[in-house]
């Protein structure tokens, strides 16, 4: 097991357990959030079923080396940079099945991101999916099992990845070099146990902090349209359902802390906002009733403690 991959241990094991009993399977769909290293485990899977020797992390054989450089000519990884799978592509692929192994006993091909096949994609996989050649491996990559064919689920040995614990995320961003001493415990859950997702925050942590100075504003005594003035720039389109997520969750914190309904409302108020923004509501006025709505639960007479 490479200990450089962190989380989901067990399938981790229970996968070099099918490699040892050469019990490999034709195809599997590796499901779970995005961000929690399934494609990294799917590599290290792949690797180890093309090894030609030890089947071990430490392994110099051919396979083994040629792996490592990336480029082993019976691995091949479709859709590496996350887009929309056309039938297109999924025809190319199925030419190359039938191209029997060159190096290693058997042929491995890595659908990253598979749920983003378009149907007419997923209908063409189905034969090669029900009658493949003995030789080949096919791992399909998901977050959303809703978006593949139930056909195409009922041809695949399912395996169900969990999210990544505090701990873990923490271990990855040390080993990025990325500083976790200063990152508020509650970011965590906003990071939702996905790696990509927290670098993607801290990439934008700037805005995070922003929100946690509007959220302690509130305890102050604010004039309204000062408070919309200054906080609306936070929300920035691009990044809104991220910011609207942990103003939540520092609403909830605050609530908690202060033992106040007021701020629990508001969470309320975000999180209708949430919907009206995913129903194609004006971005602008969203944001705006938001904010009015917010300070008006904190700072009216007749808000509720």
């Amino acid at each position: 097991m490479n200990l450089k991959i962190k989380g989901n241990i067990k399938n981790r094991n229970d996968l070099e357990k099918i490699v040892q009993s050469k019990n490999v399977l034709h195809s599997y769909l590796f499901i779970g959030r995005e961000g929690i290293g399934k494609k990294e485990i799917a590599k290290e899977f792949a690797k180890k079923i093309l090894c030609i020797d030890s089947k071990k992390d430490e392994c110099n054989c051919k396979s083994c080396t040629c792996f490592i450089s990336n480029n082993h000519p019976d691995m091949q990884i479709i859709n590496e940079e996350s887009e929309t799978i056309k039938i297109a592509q999924i025809r190319e692929f199925i030419k190359s099945v039938y191209e029997k192994p060159i190096l290693s006993e058997k042929k491995i091909f890595i659908i990253n991101d598979a749920d983003k096949m378009t149907k007419e994609a997923q209908n063409s996989l189905l034969k090669t999916l029900e009658e493949p050649p003995e030789y080949i491996v096919i791992i399909l990559i998901a977050s959303n099992a809703d978006m593949l064919l139930t056909t195409i689920k009922s041809r695949c040995t399912k395996i169900a990845f969990e999210k990544l614990t505090t701990n873990e995320i923490k271990e990855i961003l040390a080993e990025k070099n990325i500083p976790v001493d200063n990152i508020p415990e509650k970011m965590y859950n906003l990071f939702d146990g996905s790696i990509e997702r927290a670098i993607k925050i801290l990439e934008n942590k700037e805005i995070y902090e922003k929100i946690e100075k509007l959220v302690n504003s509130l305890t102050e005594k604010t004039d309204k349209i000062d408070f919309l003035t200054k906080n609306k720039e936070i929300f920035i389109k691009e990044e809104i359902y991220g910011i609207l997520e942990y103003l939540s969750v520092n609403l909830f914190y605050l609530g908690k802390t202060q033992k106040s309904t007021r701020y629990l409302n508001c969470v309320k108020h975000v999180q209708e906002t949430i919907n009206h923004l995913k129903s194609n509501s004006n971005f602008d006025m969203s944001i705006d009733y938001m904010l009015f709505e917010i300070w008006e639960e904190v700072n009216e007479d007749n808000s509720r403690s």
